[in-house]
């Protein structure tokens, strides 16, 4: 017991940050009913909610998923990259000039 209190403890400390949100009296009771069915302080369980749900959307846009044939090609395209065309060409010539000033 005296142990879990201690790391509460520690762990309150390290935290330096804020976080307030405005909600409706709606919301604040359906988040109260589910801290309370998950066992946890309102704070614990929107914090770990909130966690989670950035962890998800930021996994949903920096992870790239692809079927089968759209592996294929994107491995394809990457091994064995075509050679440039005539506007690739010219911005390659452009961006030279441009870094000799």
């Amino acid at each position: 017991m005296a142990q879990t209190l201690k790391r509460r403890s520690e762990s309150r400390s390290r935290k330096g940050q804020r976080l307030e949100a405005r909600i409706t009296p709606d919301q604040k009771r359906l988040i109260e009913r589910a801290a309370k069915l998950r066992g946890t302080t309102v704070t614990e369980f929107v914090v770990v909610s909130a966690q989670q749900a950035a962890a998800e959307i930021i996994k949903d846009f920096e992870v790239l998923t692809l079927r089968e044939q759209a592996r294929k090609v994107f491995v394809d395209a990457v091994l064995n990259p075509p050679l440039p065309n005539e506007a690739a060409r010219a911005a390659v010539r452009r961006y030279k000039v441009s870094l000799r000033g």
